[in-house]
């Protein structure tokens, strides 16, 4: 699991089916060392500017109600920013 910055939006008027009603956003990935984003399938609503977990990988498809293609997904929005400091 990830925890993220939703940093924008993906706009696809044209998308596969079993996608249709997932908003895409952007997120920026801030457990790593590097400024990496991607692309995560969201259906709680959640906006920019917000701190998210995102499940990644084959364990999303557990959270769709139909098998699609994805393989990030918007499972959490988090309520108190984590002290996410190296030791």
């Amino acid at each position: 699991m990830v925890i993220g910055k939703v940093v924008g939006t993906v706009v696809s008027t044209r998308k596969y089916e079993s996608i249709q009603g997932h908003k895409l956003l952007v997120v920026e990935n801030l457990l790593s060392d590097r400024k990496e984003r991607f692309v995560a399938a969201d259906r709680i609503g959640a906006g920019i500017g917000q701190l998210v977990l995102v499940a990644t990988g084959s364990a999303v498809q557990t959270a769709l109600s139909q098998p699609a293609p994805i393989d990030a997904m918007v499972v959490g929005i988090v309520d108190q920013e984590p002290d996410i400091r190296a030791e």
